[in-house]
């Protein structure tokens, strides 16, 4: 009986969380060992199709670079980074594109699927979804020379359309992060900042990024559960933040700024963790909101 009466508590402390996003939109990055591990992935799917029953709106972006890695290496084709960058040829980017959309997303849809969930696979580039641009990124010393990464590409614009369609189905969007410009090249596009500007460009009501580690540490080595857009900032200047976690706090601060209310930095390593992070108090992870706050929610 104490172990019924215990999940009873747990639903009555998750209630109000659910009333409070009951069909909101929610962004989530997947990828690291929440994608890799056998256990880890069963459990972000159920958790997945218990978002989606109970009447929030989950959008899935996922990554796929170890899995892009090997069959680069299969296929002879050494891989080769700038600042964490995948430079991409278009032998390279066929790979990329194969990849993702035929192998890893497919294997997601299938997963969901195998859950009692219903999922439906996309690019960016089905129904114009991700209109993109050519990175252009420039040498940090010297003459700030433009350095030119082949088919990696970042976000121009968001059309919406095809997931308005899907709003209020049964089905959960899986998507993944390549683009097409205005003259119908692809690119590859980094799936932290895909999903930050899905985010932006849906009006999400929150965007979550799944890592490999256990939040965003201060300058002690402690996860800060919550933390603000200034808080973020001025760590970021300091170097309190660093390396990984970088790019990651700037695509939550750019989701902040353009009217994402929450954004969520997540440990993709625990079990069920996107439930404990929306429907719980303590979370599992750091939370980063635009203004200063004393609790989380």
């Amino acid at each position: 009986m104490d172990e019924v009466i215990t999940k009873a508590k747990v639903l009555l402390e998750a209630l109000p969380y659910i009333q409070r996003f009951k069909g909101s939109r929610v962004v989530i990055k997947y990828g690291g060992n929440a994608m890799v591990e056998p256990e880890l992935r069963a459990s972000f799917c159920r958790d997945l199709v218990l978002l989606k029953a109970i009447g929030l709106e989950p959008i899935l972006v996922h990554g796929g670079g170890p899995q892009i890695g090997k069959r680069l290496e299969k296929a002879g084709k050494k891989s080769h980074f700038v600042h964490g960058m995948r430079v991409t040829d278009h032998e390279t980017m066929e790979i990329v594109e194969e990849v993702l959309v035929g192998e890893v997303n497919a294997d997601i849809v299938a997963d969901i699927r195998a859950k009692g969930g219903k999922a439906i696979g996309m690019s960016g580039k089905d129904a114009g979804l991700i209109i993109a641009r050519k990175h252009r990124m420039t040498r940090a010393d010297k003459d700030g020379d433009l350095i030119d990464l082949g088919l990696v590409g970042e976000v121009e614009q968001i059309q919406p359309e095809i997931l308005d369609g899907l709003s209020g189905t049964d089905y959960i969007p899986v998507i993944a992060p390549i683009g097409r410009d205005h003259h119908g090249n692809t690119y590859n596009i980094n799936a932290d900042f895909a999903a930050s500007e899905l985010a932006q460009g849906l009006h999400a009501a929150k965007l979550m990024l799944l890592t490999n580690v256990a939040g965003i540490e201060n300058g002690k080595g402690e996860v800060q559960t919550v933390i603000s857009a200034r808080q973020a900032k001025d760590q970021l200047r300091r170097g309190i933040i660093k390396e990984g976690m970088v790019p990651k706090v700037r695509c939550a601060l750019d989701a902040l700024a353009n009217g994402v209310k929450q954004v969520h930095i997540i440990d993709g390593r625990v079990s069920h963790s996107l439930l404990l992070e929306i429907f719980t108090r303590k979370g599992v992870g750091t939370e980063v909101k635009l203004k200063p706050v004393k609790a989380r929610h």
